[in-house]
């Protein structure tokens, strides 16, 4: 890391990676669950679903882009392993067993309130004490709430389709 870039960081960095290598862990694993998600998925609307997860899970992959190199900008070391991400993870995974689309959105529906949860978490620990972890977490954490809004409303449009069905 820069001299200057160590500067502008006031707080204690150790606790900082620790908290973004977690925040890493889970990204991985959100892209893994969208990923095999859109693959196995089944039901009602399953093109508009595996559209939606394909989609996600290709941002998911953004997110883990940013935080493994602002991990690397303050002298850390992304996860190495996949091994570790679940011992690292604060959100874990959820794996598709059931691949019906209900199940699999209301899945990834507590996958991204887990994330949003996680997020708000470092803009508070953030804020004022690192702009630039900060501002990278604003734009994730942007996206996540989109992601949530996305998956409840295919949620909804699938459980209003099945009642008006009855």
């Amino acid at each position: 890391m820069g001299k200057l870039g160590k500067e502008i960081v006031k707080l204690d960095v150790d606790i900082l990676l620790k908290k973004l290598n977690s925040a890493l862990a889970d990204e991985w694993l959100a892209y893994y669950q969208y990923w095999i998600g859109a693959k196995i998925v089944k039901g009602p609307m399953k093109d508009a679903v595996i559209s939606e997860l394909d989609i996600h899970a290709t941002e998911e992959l953004g997110h883990a882009t940013l935080i493994a190199a602002r991990i690397v900008q303050l002298g850390g070391t992304p996860v190495l392993s996949p091994d570790e991400w679940a011992k690292v993870a604060g959100c874990g995974y959820a794996a598709p067993v059931d691949p019906y689309v209900a199940t699999v959105l209301d899945q990834n529906i507590k996958g991204e309130q887990c994330a949003i949860r996680t997020y708000s978490e470092l803009l508070d620990f953030t804020r004022d004490k690192d702009p630039v972890t900060y501002n990278m977490v604003l734009g994730i954490l942007s996206d996540e709430v989109e992601h949530e809004e996305d998956l409840a409303s295919l949620a909804e449009d699938l459980e209003m389709m099945l009642e008006h069905r009855k």
